[in-house]
């Protein structure tokens, strides 16, 4: 395991940090625990070491105010101005905290705490060690599947192995990139793709990103989490801007860093009593496996939530509002992390209502994301927005707008992307139910909105 890097965090962070990773009992059959159910407990449900109590540190005394470490730099400075606002006006510090109902922080994972994907870096690495089982049919993997997509997996890969036998894609180059299209590109494979998918992506589902879950199906979730693991070591330890070979295609992305600036940003929200949560629409056995490098616990962690049976993953999903247990509509994905944020961190509950934006209350003070699947969540936390800049329309859109005067936009703090010259479609974009892309406030965009180039501090 590589050694982790808290040179962005004081004495009193570290300290706060490492209290906080502690993890509780998981629940049965190995999910995730159930926030709430022991402990010290608050509104929001959070228990144990990354509680109030747990926070105070092992003698009881509530800390000092910590603002952000100014050892860890590249943050526009207006931002780090606004987040040492964010703990100062509502941390252990002001006047009107309350411990019984602490503010929560979301935070999503992929390209916001984390550089690239740990969902595609899991998915690569179980094609390249020979993890994925054959399902009984590819449909029974994900049935919105096209038939296209069945008959090119079934050509390439069903003739290597026994249903619920381990493909051997790690030398079968003709399964692995049928697989890997079909996740990628959601195309068929060359040298004639066409969509593999009969839905691609809905307002609370990515059927690509659910297949990498769906794809486990048949393990144990440590053991899920075991190889989630070993991928995270192997892609931090490449160097940045590694590439690896997956069946014929040579350029899949080969590393990850965690964003420093943000494991400081996430340890000073819980040093001054913030709830941290990470909302992801990766699997969540493979983010809670590594949410300890941010000091995060996993019963903290709302992934991609598979139905168990007989303590193995199944392909189906656990409910959430209209979806329920067994359905494969939704996932933590744009408006279905609204769903899981009010479900499991608010205690809304079942039913439509938990998809709807709820009271002030009930939603999160800060979010962080990085895409247009992270823009509900995003648009419902009360005090600050922040968006990592990844030039994703429905994010800037409404980054560059500012509506509340509460939105930041922040550069990619590894490999940022150069300023977008050219405006963005604000006015005429669509979202993934072919509506037009509103503001917080449901407002339709009158015009569109250029980027502008905001300078960040000196490494």
């Amino acid at each position: 395991m590589m050694k982790k890097s808290w040179a962005g965090l004081t004495a009193a962070l570290v300290v706060s940090a490492l209290l906080s990773s502690c993890e509780g009992p998981p629940g049965a059959d190995g999910a995730p625990g159930t926030p709430g159910a022991t402990g010290a407990t608050g509104a929001t449900g959070a228990t144990g070491p990354q509680g109030d109590a747990g926070i105070n540190g092992v003698d009881g005394r509530t800390p000092q105010l910590q603002l952000l470490d100014t050892r860890v730099r590249g943050w526009v400075p207006a931002n780090r101005t606004a987040l040492d606002n964010l703990l100062t006006n509502y941390g252990r510090s002001s006047a009107t905290y309350n411990p019984a109902e602490r503010p929560v922080a979301v935070f999503d994972w992929d390209n916001t705490v984390l550089k690239n994907d740990i969902g595609d870096a899991t998915f690569f690495w179980l094609l390249k060690h020979d993890k994925i089982l054959r399902p009984s049919t590819w449909l029974a993997s994900n049935p919105n599947l096209s038939t296209a997509g069945v008959n090119a997996l079934s050509a390439a890969c069903d003739g290597l192995a026994a249903v619920g036998a381990p493909l051997p894609t790690s030398t079968d180059t003709a399964c692995a990139d049928a697989i890997f299209h079909v996740y990628v590109n959601a195309l068929t494979p060359p040298p004639s793709p066409v969509s593999a998918w009969t839905v691609n992506v809905t307002l609370t589902n990515n059927n690509p990103y659910a297949w990498v879950s769906q794809l486990t199906a048949g393990y144990r979730p440590d053991e899920v989490r075991a190889f989630a693991r070993a991928a995270f070591e192997e892609n931090t330890a490449a160097d940045i801007g590694a590439v690896q070979t997956i069946g014929t295609t040579t350029n899949a992305t080969g590393w990850v860093r965690v964003y420093d600036q943000i494991r400081d940003l996430i340890g000073a929200l819980q040093a001054n009593g913030f709830d941290v949560w990470m909302v992801t629409a990766s699997p969540q056995y493979v983010v809670d496996a590594i949410a300890d490098e941010v000091g995060v616990r996993r019963d903290h962690v709302i992934g991609i939530r598979p139905v168990l049976t007989n303590g193995l993953i199944t392909p189906t999903f656990e409910g959430c509002g209209a979806a329920t247990s067994g359905n494969t509509s939704l996932i933590t994905f744009d408006e279905g992390k609204r769903c899981w944020i009010n479900k499991v961190i608010f205690h809304v509950p079942t039913g439509t209502q938990a998809q709807r934006q709820t009271d002030l209350k009930l939603r999160p003070a800060f979010v962080a994301g990085d895409s247009d699947t992270d823009i509900a969540m995003t648009k419902d936390a009360t005090r600050l927005k922040l968006v990592i800049n990844r030039n994703k329309g429905q994010m800037m859109c409404n980054g560059i707008a500012n509506a509340g005067n509460s939105w930041l936009v922040q550069p990619m703090f590894l490999q940022p992307k150069a300023v977008k010259t050219s405006a963005y479609p604000c006015s005429t974009a669509l979202d993934a139910a072919g509506n037009r892309i509103v503001d917080e406030n449901g407002n339709v965009f009158p015009a569109d909105l250029t980027e502008a180039n905001t300078p960040v501090e000196a490494p």
